[in-house]
């Protein structure tokens, strides 16, 4: 059964929730852009016929067919996925993670924070997207520097909380422009 009114909520809500995020890390302009894709009929028609609520559109796709269309066209779209990074090694002859650049992690690192927040709702804390980064980690074919400045930055939301993460993201930032 489709629903699509649902998955447009749901999907409108979290991108609003990265647009703040990013505001709050200084890349406001990516944030505005994040997941336009969604709204495309390649993913907004099987995110609507897969909705369930509390959890992934395309997890359900995946079960059904063994992999999700919806999903290779947004990876394919979307910087802030580390599978977008994945290019072929002409030296191994095989594909590897490319490391992110840091304002995609950054847009990345958003895009899970807002993730958890719409998914656990009322019970969400800031352990959340580590514990979900944790069930993943060492696992998925993102780039070791990439995925170590992620788990920095999971761990310090954890630990000292969004404001002081976002403070440190905003160096990270400035640095790298006058660096």
């Amino acid at each position: 059964m489709a629903h699509p009114l649902q998955h447009f909520k749901t999907i409108t809500k979290h991108r609003h929730r990265v647009i703040s995020h990013c505001a709050k890390a200084g890349i406001l302009w990516q944030g505005l852009r994040h997941d336009l894709s969604k709204y495309s009929p390649t993913e907004f028609i099987p995110g609507a016929k897969y909705y369930q609520g509390d959890r992934s559109p395309n997890e359900m796709e995946r079960e059904l067919y063994g992999y999700s269309r919806a999903w290779l066209h947004h990876k394919g779209r979307n910087r802030h996925h580390y599978e977008f990074w994945n290019d072929y090694n002409p030296k191994t002859r095989r594909p590897e993670p490319v490391e992110m650049p840091l304002r995609y992690v950054i847009e990345m690192f958003c895009d899970r924070v807002a993730a958890s927040k719409i998914y656990n709702g009322e019970k969400y804390t800031d352990a959340d997207s580590y514990t979900y980064f944790l069930r993943i980690k060492g696992k998925h074919r993102m780039h070791e520097n990439t995925e170590a400045l992620l788990e920095k930055l999971l761990v310090m939301l954890r630990d000292e909380g969004e404001e002081k993460t976002f403070a440190y993201i905003r160096g990270l930032l400035k640095e790298k422009k006058h660096g």
